[in-house]
């Protein structure tokens, strides 16, 4: 009996010692936190999906609190929430603009053709490291969904061999683009008309060997353009957003049809 009192006796002594040692150890390596950091962190969208380039949104709350990144970091916040942050800043607010992910590729099954068999994990960079093209246009979409896999949002799906973008869905966090390796994909300011739907810069007799679908570089689009906002260069065109008044114009007189309505 005595034993065991000894015992319980030498344990709660233990118990006691160890507690007296954390409660010291917590106050010793106590850091102050910055009650901003869960003010800025409440108007975050809590997806901790990593788009800002950050772990995840307590991680990117505590670098806008600390000043390495700005109030606007994470891409997919609302224009309200980005208010809220900044009030909680001190700052004055910026106006953001949503953006939406374009797949610049029209060359789905029934442009081009398949030039190899590929026998490898279904994944566009995989297929991209094997340093293959499976496709006949060496520009093109893989079509395996590396951009479908990464996305949050349910809002990019392949379809006949090309991703399409679901624009409703979108919330422009530029993950898909940042996961395809031919970087085919373009954020693109929501409430824009028109894109350009390729990405080869081959010459136009080239282009045409390999997709029925592709931009030939003739120029006309740019001719038509009164505002400069689109140019050809290394035979593709490309619109400057900045200058687009969406007139359409270009995609009204595109020869080979990849100027696209969004």
């Amino acid at each position: 009996m005595q034993g065991i009192i000894i015992a319980t006796l030498v344990v709660a002594v233990i118990g006691l010692i160890i507690g007296i040692a954390l409660v010291a150890a917590g106050k010793t390596f106590h850091v102050e936190t910055d009650e901003r950091v869960d003010r800025v962190r409440e108007n975050l969208p809590g997806n901790n999906c990593g788009a800002c380039g950050y772990a995840g949104c307590d991680a990117v709350a505590d670098a806008i609190v600390r000043g390495e990144a700005p109030v606007d970091a994470c891409p997919v916040n609302s224009q309200e929430a980005v208010k809220k942050i900044s009030t909680v800043m001190g700052v004055k607010s910026v106006e953001i603009v949503k953006k939406v992910a374009f797949v610049r590729c029209a060359g789905d099954c029934d442009s081009t053709s398949e030039k190899c068999n590929y026998v490898g994990i279904n994944d566009c960079r995989a297929a991209a490291l094997a340093g293959i093209s499976i496709w006949e246009c060496d520009y093109g979409c893989y079509g395996f969904g590396s951009c479908v896999s990464v996305c949050d949002y349910d809002a990019i799906h392949v379809k006949n061999g090309v991703a399409i973008v679901d624009k409703e869905k979108c919330m422009g966090c530029g993950k898909c683009a940042a996961a395809c390796p031919r970087k085919l994909i373009e954020l693109i300011p929501e409430g824009k008309k028109v894109a350009v739907r390729c990405s080869n810069h081959d010459r136009g007799p080239d282009v045409k060997k390999v997709c029925s679908a592709g931009c030939i570089g003739c120029k006309v689009c740019m001719k038509q353009c009164e505002h400069e906002a689109i140019q050809v260069e290394g035979n593709l065109a490309h619109i400057d957003y900045e200058k687009c008044v969406g007139c359409e114009k270009c995609a009204e007189k595109c020869v080979a049809k990849i100027i696209t309505e969004l």
